[in-house]
């Protein structure tokens, strides 16, 4: 990937067969869709690259038992469609993106015989509409499997449990790894761009984004054929922006999760399949940490969302009534909460209930196309049934993707036990291999060359964890980081594993970041303070101290 100094001349200076904006997961996969079909494409984020819902997931590559659940209830078969969708995208998915998706097995538990009935029976149709991409069968389990597999899982009552499996990812990271393969096509891409205004034709077709730099305030003209909004929960306002008649069609919710500490004996997954408001939670094995999520509430705005302490009591009751190991409140580590653009029907209200499918819609006044709703899972064919529009538009109606089999950066070779051999030759711990080949796949020796230039690079970020400096480096050079937030939530996950480290981390971080950026002492220092002060608001609405 370019500076993004190369890469703001380039955008400027360019005329593009397609603008992308939103560089998240949709965005992401949209543009790297359009410049494998030989369109010249921009790609642009108002913010960092998957800054807001596209790093807010639940980290789950899956159809969704939930929609499953809901179709089945409600004999609807929309629900029905996303969840056979979404299970094809999965397998493609995990093989597009080793390093960063795997199979993870869940365990519903059960209290009683018609439970044990009714999710096996769940999860054999969950089984048949994946088909030939399933990552294994369900299967039924005594009491003593159950807890075999989920040790922690409360035994009173216990009659035995469901097994499925599913895909797990990390979010950050894929969002990231699209963007840079993106790039590796040739096609532009720059974050903290926000579009203030589009230039038009007298007869209102857009002929160019008119897009703000965040750090220099200056404006720039971005121009191309054709525009893609697939700015997920702000997607309404990019479609006032190029028609302010057009009416809002998006319903925000809020999703909060919160990081636990894991005992080291929990290796699968466990499904609370009842809440109060007939949700489902996941309490999943992640990165180190017990990932506990999500809830469900609609929001009025897309500004960046906070988990509250109301959001962690909902969460932990809900956990602890399922397990015999009590979870305190003191115990979070760290959190996060994204707003989920979804598509309003009609008949409905309730964000538990809207059914995750995607839109695309033309506006015929601007020629504006926006991708609406869907979920992670589904962004690839979200992709390409965006730019099947966008070719018909451009007269390339016969152009077809071929995402579905081109694997992302860092894939190409890589295997489970990559790690080793990082260990081995550059003499890294143990669990800075495993953490750098899970981040970057193959591309982990980029990262570690940097340590042969200047071997202070393999010091630890934080003293007892695996990212190293080299990692900060990296980021900045490579991947477009500009901010310590882009690099310790987005690049190497630090801020998600444990917010009082990243704030121990940040002045490490800042340090790094000044010499490859050139900031002054005083940039260097506002910085930290920016970034400390963020992490401690978050503490402090979540429920604990920020000292």
């Amino acid at each position: 990937m370019k500076s993004r100094s190369d890469a703001l001349r380039d955008l400027t200076t360019r005329q593009f067969d397609v603008c992308v904006i939103g560089a998240g997961a949709t965005g992401a996969g949209c543009a790297l869709d359009s410049q494998l079909r030989s369109f010249q494409t921009a790609l642009v984020d108002a913010g960092d690259f998957a800054s807001a819902t596209s790093s807010a997931s639940t980290k789950l590559a899956h159809g969704g038992v939930r929609y499953l659940q809901q179709a089945v209830a409600d004999l609807d078969f929309g629900q029905l469609k996303v969840v056979r969708e979404a299970l094809r995208e999965r397998i493609l998915m995990l093989q597009n993106a080793l390093h960063l998706v795997h199979s993870l097995e869940f365990v519903v538990p059960c209290f009683n015989r018609f439970d044990l009935l009714y999710f096996g029976a769940g999860m054999k149709i969950y089984d048949w509409l994946a088909g030939n991409a399933s990552l294994g069968s369900s299967r039924l389990l005594s009491k003593q499997e159950a807890l075999g597999l989920v040790p922690t899982l409360s035994a009173d009552h216990l009659v035995g449990g469901v097994s499925y499996r599913d895909g797990q990812f990390d979010d950050a990271r894929l969002a990231v790894t699209l963007v840079k393969t993106f790039a590796d096509a040739r096609g532009e891409a720059a974050n903290y761009l926000r579009i203030v205004d589009f230039e038009k034709e007298p007869t209102g077709k857009l002929i160019a984004a008119v897009a703000e730099d965040a750090f220099s305030g200056q404006r720039v003209a971005i121009r191309a054929r054709a525009f893609v909004n697939a700015t997920g929960p702000f997607s309404d306002e990019v479609r006032q922006l190029a028609t302010p008649s057009l009416a809002k069609r998006l319903v925000r919710s809020k999703g909060a999760h919160i990081l636990l500490p894991l005992d080291g004996s929990v290796n699968d997954a466990l499904l609370i399949p009842k809440t109060e408001d007939g949700r489902v939670i996941f309490a999943i094995p992640w990165l180190g940490r017990l990932l506990v999520g999500t809830t469900d509430q609609e929001v009025t705005t897309a500004d960046e969302p906070m988990v509250t302490q109301g959001d962690a009591v909902y969460l932990l009751r809900h956990l602890n009534r399922y397990t015999a190991r009590q979870y305190a409140h003191e115990e979070i580590v760290s959190g996060f909460a994204g707003v989920r653009p979804l598509v309003q029907p009609a008949h409905s209200r309730q964000t538990k209930n809207l059914v995750r499918e995607h839109e695309v819609e033309i506006d015929q006044h601007s020629g504006l196309v926006s991708i609406l709703g869907g979920k992670w899972t589904t962004y690839r064919v979200m992709a390409e049934h965006t730019i099947d529009a966008v070719a018909r538009m451009l007269g390339r109606a016969r152009t077809r993707t071929s995402s579905q089999n081109h694997q992302l950066a860092g894939t190409a070779g890589y295997t489970t036990e990559y790690w080793r051999t990082l260990a081995r030759e550059y003499e890294v711990t143990k669990s800075t291999a495993r953490h750098l080949a899970e981040k970057f796949g193959m591309e982990s020796v980029r990262v570690l060359e940097l340590t042969k230039e200047n071997p202070d690079l393999k010091s630890p970020v934080v003293a007892g964890a695996a990212p190293i400096r080299a990692e900060i480096v990296y980021s900045a050079r490579r991947e477009m980081a500009v901010t310590i937030e882009d690099v310790l939530a987005r690049r190497i996950g630090l801020q998600y594993f444990d917010w009082r480290l990243a704030i121990e981390a940040a002045p490490v971080v800042a340090s790094q970041l000044a010499s490859e950026l050139d900031w002054s002492d005083q940039q260097r220092n506002e910085a930290i303070q920016d970034y400390v002060g963020k992490i401690k608001r978050w503490l402090v609405a979540i429920g604990l101290s920020p000292d």
